[in-house]
């Protein structure tokens, strides 16, 4: 593919396309590897946009490009796209070679995001600083991105962009080289230790200049917080003449993460996200802020500011989606875990000395991720479906309330959840964070209430949230937090005034000793106003109507434990008489539930897990709420007297109609929870059932004909015979007609009454004798019916024989006596 430096761009780029198609990915990779090293970058500028569609797909979803959600580690291409696309491969090469060129590209507005595009179509510019510069007003739909931002937004959109994949591709996420490639670009341009490798790309004026580094002296404020002064977020991206060098390289590593973010956690609303930027809810937030170090009162809430819930996107994400999210927090919470001792101990007047990257890693949660996340995961609690794909979405939020899982520390890490230390560092994180614990925590809990307990996955997951909040010191941190936020404003006004006005004891006017409280006591209020709005009704963790849920939680998890016992058992049962023995037995069959030996196998599995499941959750919820032994026996006793023998024999509850059964709201519960059940039957003609596995479709087919014709031909001598009142009657009512049956067990199930009240005419079914367990029957009685009339006839034989023998010898012994006798003789 060498060719002239002379070469146009356009024929460069319809020599690369025509061979697109005709040569294998390693071909391919190697020749563009060396088109970029040899072609300067106003030749390679006209490929970059084809070569990014072609690699990551179009952003329509038409072009799948490289299949990278689905290109697993165990294909023979996934070293090759990970070669090229690695932070030091070839495609990042090619970017930082047109970077240094300031080249632009566009990037169409439809494609961000609902609530970015929405506001960016009513023209009104985000508050992300990423979006700063880079939009025309009157618009144009187009945003204008240097090579890097280009290549980060179309490698983030392809995550939820919608693809036509070819069938039957399937595979682990963690294992695609999508899901590697996000985990390699975290740890390039976020990394735990040193700092982001420089550019590899350099001419004679110096490094490649960000296209508006950041001033080291300007901190991080207008990202997903409130700073202490609003007027700063409009010049943290303008250009400084005396930037530091390290400066100028953290722009990418800002980049990068503000556009995950954006990409993948800003789903919610156009009035959410006007509501969270409006002038007057930050006026409220700066309003409150002054009567924290003032005498002046807080004004009444403004109208409209309410809770995140009430305004949100008909968005669903993927569970790879969730997967992917949940790699990004762990990843920075190491990253802001690996800040420097010296850093954190420092006074806020030395911040600004410190690098920029650590800088970086001090806000990094809290302004860049914690907002957009919050609404992300509240989202996904209340639309997910009710089954056991919940586990990618809990497992990130579990993972965003345990920082301290991250950040490499050895002690205390190596024993059991139960026994695990949250240290007291991370009070402050827990104080910033207090919604993600309590108001998530709720929306599980209500989750939890409508799911089936039985099954081990859902079981596993009410362990795993009640394994992470029996941590010690955590539900203490939780309570903490609460009553910091609880605290009247008046009486933080009387300690402030206390503090700065009358000093005693020889403390000074600087003492930090009652502004820490008051500093714990803003960030707790402020992060609840700037998330829930200023009139939130704050719902306590650990108050009475919560606890009231979790003791519903509690009698629920009981019932689902004596449940899964029934299940047990009934399976333990049923394999005992699927046994080869059960064959010989002469009961009748289940149609209606025929599990196989395997299926009983795993359901003893599962039923085994979920009792070690909900064992455990039970003891950690008891003490997580401090549930004493009395209480905890009482409700065992109150689920025990409803949940007894006859009761769980008993309907749902249900509310009976014209049409049969309704279910009322108990009764829908009573069923998840596995308390009752409808007996679910065959309520078609029994003649017509589906052939079943232990019959012979041909001995089915050929039965119906026979009994079909002896119906049809001697149907009315039968119905006669039934109407008899002797015992010829009973007989025949016992075997031809089966109304009586057929009613009683109908009364058991929710079938319409027209369809229950229908007659049932007499007649006679064949069907039993296509059954092989029948016809097994009906062969040993045949061998053995063949056996004994074998042994009596040959008994009688015997008799037989024994008999002429007997007169053959008398007549011989007569004969010689008459011949010796004889005068002849």
């Amino acid at each position: 593919m060498a060719a002239p430096a002379l070469q146009q761009p356009s024929y460069l780029l319809a020599n690369l396309k025509a061979d697109w198609t005709n040569k294998p990915l390693h071909q391919r990779c190697h020749e563009l590897s060396k088109i970029i090293d040899d072609y300067p970058a106003k030749e390679l500028h006209a490929i970059f946009p084809w070569l990014v569609e072609s690699v990551f797909g179009s952003l329509d979803g038409i072009l799948s490009g490289w299949n990278l959600r689905f290109l697993q580690a165990r294909s023979a291409e996934y070293n090759i796209a990970m070669d090229f696309l690695d932070p030091s491969g070839a495609m990042m090469k090619l970017v930082y070679k047109l970077q240094a060129e300031e080249y632009k590209y566009e990037f169409p507005v439809s494609y961000l995001p609902g609530p970015i595009k929405s506001s960016i179509h009513a023209g009104v510019l985000p508050d992300c600083p990423l979006f700063h510069n880079k939009i025309q007003f009157p618009m144009s739909g187009l945003l204008l991105l240097n090579p890097f931002e280009y290549y980060m937004f179309s490698f983030a959109s392809s995550l939820i962009a919608p693809k036509n994949y070819p069938p039957g591709q399937h595979g682990s996420c963690s294992d695609s080289t999508y899901f590697v490639l996000v985990n390699t670009y975290l740890k390039y341009f976020l990394p735990t230790e040193g700092n982001v490798p420089p550019s590899p790309f350099s001419d004679t004026r110096g490094t490649v200049a960000s296209p508006a580094p950041r001033s080291p002296n300007v901190p991080y404020v207008g990202y997903g917080g409130h700073s202490t002064s609003l007027l700063k977020r409009h010049i943290t991206h303008q250009p400084s003449v005396n930037a530091d060098p390290a400066a100028q390289e953290i722009w990418r590593s800002e980049t990068l993460l503000q556009v995950f973010v954006e990409m993948w956690l800003h789903h919610y609303s156009l009035e959410m996200y006007q509501k969270l930027q409006s002038p007057q809810v930050k006026l409220a937030l700066l309003q409150y802020r002054l009567s924290m170090s003032s005498m002046l009162c807080q004004p009444p809430a403004p109208p409209g500011s309410g809770t995140l819930h009430t305004y949100q996107e008909p968005f669903t994400p993927s569970e790879e989606h969730v997967l992917v999210v949940r790699l990004l927090v762990k990843h920075l919470h190491a990253f802001s875990s690996s800040l420097k001792q010296e850093s954190i101990s420092s006074s806020p007047s030395a911040h600004s000395h410190s690098s920029p990257l650590e800088e970086l890693k001090r806000v990094v949660v809290q302004r860049f991720v914690q907002q957009k996340l919050y609404v992300f995961l509240q989202h996904c609690f209340g639309h997910w479906p009710l089954d056991a794909s919940f586990r990618a979405v809990l497992e990130t939020w579990l993972s965003y309330v345990q920082p301290w899982r991250y950040t490499g520390e050895k002690n205390n890490m190596q024993a059991d959840g139960q026994n695990r230390i949250v240290p007291d560092k991370w009070a402050s994180f827990v104080q910033e964070n207090l919604l993600m614990y309590t108001k998530l925590f709720q929306g599980f809990l209500n989750r939890a209430m409508r799911t089936d307990l039985v099954n081990a996955k859902n079981a596993l997951m009410v362990f795993r949230v009640a394994k992470v909040f029996v941590q010690p010191n955590l539900s203490e941190m939780i309570q903490k937090a609460e009553q910091l936020f609880l605290e009247p404003e008046h009486a933080i006004l009387q300690r402030q005034n206390r503090v700065f006005l009358t000093p005693s004891h020889g403390v000074s006017f600087l003492s930090s000793r009652q502004p820490v409280r008051t500093d714990s006591v803003f960030k707790v209020k402020s992060h609840v106003y700037s998330l829930e709005g200023q009139d939130c009704q704050y719902n306590l963790m650990f108050g009475p109507d919560l606890r009231k849920n979790v003791l519903k939680l509690i009698q629920i998890i009981a019932q689902a434990r004596q449940t899964a016992k029934r299940i047990s058992d009934h399976s333990t049962e049923m394999a005992a008489n699927n046994s080869f023995l059960s064959w010989f037995a002469v009961g009748s069959s289940d149609h209606n539930n025929t599990f196989t030996g395997g299926e009983m196998d795993d359901m003893g599995e599962g039923v085994k897990k979920t009792h070690e499941f909900l064992d455990k959750a039970l003891d950690y919820l008891c003490q997580i709420f401090r549930l004493n032994a009395g209480q905890l026996s009482q409700l065992m006793v109150n689920v025990a007297s409803v949940d007894d023998e006859g009761a769980s024999k008993q309907l749902p509850d249900c509310i009976p109609s014209e049409n049969g059964f309704v279910l009322t709201d108990l009764g829908r519960l009573q069923i998840i929870s596995g308390l009752r059940r409808f007996e679910i039957e065959y309520q078609g003609d029994p003649e017509l059932q589906p052939i079943r596995s232990y019959e012979n479709a041909f001995l089915v087919r050929l039965m119906f004909q026979i009994s079909s014709f002896i119906n049809a031909r001697f149907g009315d001598h039968m119905e006669a015979l039934c109407s008899r009142q002797d015992l010829l009657g009973s007989i025949g009512r016992h075997y031809l007609s089966s109304s009586s049956k057929v009613a009683e067990q109908r009364r058991k199930s929710p079938v319409p009454r027209q369809r229950r009240d229908r007659p049932q005419r007499a007649r006679l079914s064949l069907r039993v004798l296509a059954s092989y367990r029948t016809l097994l029957i009906l062969l040993l009685l045949y061998m053995l019916f063949a056996l004994l009339s074998f042994g009596s006839s040959r008994r009688i034989c015997k008799h037989t024989d024994s008999n002429e023998f007997q007169r053959d010898r008398k007549n011989y012994l007569e004969q010689i006596l008459e011949e010796t006798c004889s005068p002849q003789a």
